[in-house]
């Protein structure tokens, strides 16, 4: 518990960040109609794709040896960027499904 409280106390202006930008983020994705959905997860994954290159670089900067905070984040980035992406496709091209002609 000591250890937990004095890695919070020293790197507590980071998670303040953390937390701030989960709430921006949920507070502005969640006004966003539905219609500019679309473009805008294109970008998102654009995003996401520079947070997967991020995380491969930390990754494999990473001393393996043990088990540390780069190599946790970075594979974290890898798998939640990824995740991310690949939903953004899936949605993004059922969103386009709706707009083509239907076959009779």
């Amino acid at each position: 518990m000591e250890s937990f409280l004095e890695f919070f106390y020293n790197n507590k202006e980071a998670i303040f960040i953390i937390v701030l930008t989960i709430f921006l983020g949920f507070e502005v994705i969640s006004k966003v109609p539905s219609v500019l959905h679309t473009p805008l997860m294109s970008g998102a994954n654009a995003i996401s794709g520079v947070i997967i290159i991020g995380g491969i670089i930390l990754v494999g900067h990473a001393d393996t040896s043990t088990l540390n905070m780069n190599l946790v984040l970075g594979m974290f980035a890898i798998l939640f960027g990824t995740l991310n992406v690949a939903g953004g496709f899936v949605v993004t091209d059922r969103m386009l499904e709706m707009f083509k002609k239907k076959k009779k």
